[in-house]
């Protein structure tokens, strides 16, 4: 239990995410992928919708300071007004794209920071979570998997 606990906290670490706890759980803790995959990817899904309601809540607190507001109006706003369309166009699959990739720094904390700040709602930002984070998940498992398959393959051969 202590494991999946373990797990669970790297995966809730901003820029680490999954990207770090399916490889700590395969390859640290000699776990199974299955349950490394199914724990990671269900606690990082499971941040998508904290991380957006706290952005709302948060932001909200800011903007009544008017010097926030105004900077915020000025440059969220008017960006916002100018890529509605593509938004509208691509917006979730673009997001689900930049969720998917697994390098640090483009996880959900940060996808759903654009997706809040671009404007694309709730529904839409989480669905983009859900997709990008199962192919980030495939992807890092995949990798440390076939990475520690064969790293023991290189040590039997020369041992």
């Amino acid at each position: 239990m202590n494991n999946i606990i373990e797990m669970i906290l790297i995966t809730l670490l901003p820029f680490l995410e999954l990207r770090a706890s399916i490889p700590y759980g395969i390859l640290k803790l000699g776990m199974g992928w299955i349950v490394v995959f199914a724990v990671c990817v269900i606690a990082n899904i499971a941040l998508a919708p904290v991380v957006y309601f706290f952005l709302d809540k948060v932001i909200h607190i800011f903007l009544r300071i008017k010097v926030i507001n105004r900077i915020y109006q000025h440059y969220v706003e008017k960006t916002q007004k100018k890529i509605h369309k593509y938004v509208d166009k691509y917006g979730e699959w673009a997001l689900a794209l930049f969720i998917a990739v697994p390098l640090p720094g483009s996880g959900v904390y940060t996808g759903m920071l654009a997706a809040y700040l671009l404007g694309l709602g709730y529904k839409k930002s989480f669905y983009a979570a859900v997709i990008g984070v199962l192919i980030a998940g495939i992807i890092v498992t995949l990798i440390s998997v076939t990475g520690s398959e064969a790293w023991f393959f290189l040590i039997k051969m020369n041992g």
